[in-house]
């Protein structure tokens, strides 16, 4: 069963539900009200015309014509009901008594009126009796007449249907527009999801490149079509930043492994040839050690990519930043040394301790290094500083580099993305990605420090921290300015 037949089954199903529903609560009550209106009315009538009755019958003797119209004019008032009345003492088989009809009507209700001396009415079958005494004897005690009045209930019956008749017409009507309804919705939504169908369809068989689904209406089928073609512009941009990284890959794999075979062979030839020369030969081997690193430096970055995403847990632990980026700067010292860069690391007021991973924020660290290493000029000092900010713990490395255009200051920290003004550094473009997605793991933020509009030289990245302090330990984080903001621009890694 398709969705639309399901849907045009609910609200068929429901309408039907609600007009039931509806009949059982307003037909049923209403008949049962409109027999009971039909029974006060004719009892109404009845008590109001008694004294009439009364002064016609002691004016004839309860059987004169005088009494006859009496009778009649109840009739007519009450819808030509027969009305009887009976002189006491009650004799049913008496031919004189005054009657608006012919035939044998039941007494049951003459009795009991006379024997209480009190209106009985009763309803039966046949219609709405009415038995009422009239006058008093005072010499016997007793009434000198029964009214009896005889109607069958058909008013109320007939209005009863009319109202049912009325009530029937009405659902139908009502089920014909929830079937049309029905109807139209369904085979809106239908064509709604048809295309949305088609669009997933045509994505699969012609990959992000196919045409977006376009639904403009503000329902939750519009939702999912917007949110359809969001995701294949994620998918475009995460396939063109796949074919980015494909291409810078092969580039960047096809020099140092071209640079390292060259080297390899020609020391393979001195060797060979007998002849090697130590200074050509140390040469070529710290060639091919720098194309080593290279290698190394993405295969560390996609081993940490592929970590990522398959979501390794991360230690939580006090980590203190100072000696942390006193160990990292020491690590690249020999490179900055060869860059002709210094490396000022600015010792804090005290220990600046956070909670995170230690090999995590190592790794943090070592990304905005060797970023600040491959653009600062050389003669550039690279500054690093921790220091406590509110309730935070802050790692800040500030290059004096060539900036980053303010429209790259969000695409650098995206994988495989570059900056524009990397020029011939290499890279592939994950060592800022992989720098904020480890920060945001450790409940941390890494950002590139806001602009604060004067000339582009450098960058600030900044790594925030949540503040842990050491088990045992009774210090209080000492809040302290880190390296003072300078011109804000950045480079992707």
């Amino acid at each position: 069963m398709t969705l639309r037949t399901r849907l045009l089954l609910a609200l068929l199903a429901t309408s039907a539900v609600t007009l039931g529903a509806a009949a059982l609560a307003l037909l049923s009550p209403l008949q049962t009200r409109l027999e009971n209106e039909a029974r006060r009315s004719l009892q109404s009538t009845v008590l109001a015309t008694r004294g009439t009755i009364l002064a016609a019958a002691d004016q004839d003797g309860g059987v004169g014509y005088t009494t006859i119209d009496a009778l009649q004019t109840l009739s007519n008032r009450t819808g030509n009901a027969r009305v009887v009345l009976f002189k006491v003492p009650i004799d049913v088989n008496a031919t004189d008594r005054a009657d608006t009809g012919t035939g044998p009507t039941s007494t049951d209700d003459v009795f009991a009126a006379f024997n209480h001396d009190r209106t009985v009415t009763s309803t039966t079958g046949e219609g709405t009796r009415i038995a009422v005494p009239l006058g008093h004897d005072p010499r016997l005690g007793l009434p000198k007449y029964i009214l009896a009045v005889r109607r069958r209930d058909t008013g109320s019956g007939e209005a009863f249907a009319v109202v049912r008749s009325a009530f029937l017409k009405a659902a139908a009507v009502g089920l014909g527009v929830a079937l049309a309804l029905g109807l139209i919705l369904s085979l809106g939504l239908a064509r709604r999801l048809g295309r949305l169908r088609r669009s997933a369809l045509a994505l699969a068989a012609d990959g992000v490149g196919a045409p977006p689904p376009v639904d403009r209406g503000s329902d939750e089928v519009g939702d999912l079509a917007r949110a359809l073609a969001s995701m294949q512009r994620a998918l475009r941009r995460q396939e063109e930043a796949r074919r980015a990284f494909v291409s810078t890959a092969s580039h960047e794999l096809r020099t140092p492994l071209t640079s390292l075979q060259g080297n390899l062979e020609l020391l393979a030839e001195d060797l060979e040839a007998g002849h090697l020369d130590v200074d050509e030969a140390r040469s070529q081997l710290e060639g091919a050690q720098l194309q080593l690193r290279r290698l190394g430096n993405l295969a560390a970055e996609l081993l940490d990519l592929s970590r990522l995403d398959a979501g390794v847990a991360l230690r939580r632990e006090p980590v203190e930043l100072g000696e942390l980026s006193r160990a990292v700067a020491a690590e690249f010292a020999l490179r900055a040394r060869d860059r002709d860069v210094t490396l000022d690391v600015v010792p804090p007021t005290g220990p600046v301790w956070a909670s995170g991973d230690p090999g995590a924020v190592a790794r943090v660290a070592r990304i905005l290094l060797d970023n600040a290493l491959r653009f600062s000029p050389a003669g550039a000092p690279i500054r690093i500083a921790a220091a406590y900010r509110g309730d935070r713990a802050l790692l800040e490395v500030v290059d004096h580099g060539p900036g980053v255009p303010p429209e790259e200051r969000d695409a650098i920290f995206e994988r495989f993305q570059r900056g524009a003004r990397t020029g011939d550094e290499s890279g592939f473009g994950l060592g800022l990605a992989i720098g904020r997605e480890l920060a945001h793991r450790l409940d941390g933020r890494l950002e590139l420090a806001p602009d604060d509009g004067a000339e582009p030289s450098g960058a600030r990245f900044v790594l925030t921290l949540p503040i842990e302090m050491p088990r045992g330990s009774d210090a209080e984080p000492v809040e302290g300015d880190t390296v003072a903001p300078g011109p804000i621009g950045g480079v992707g890694g």
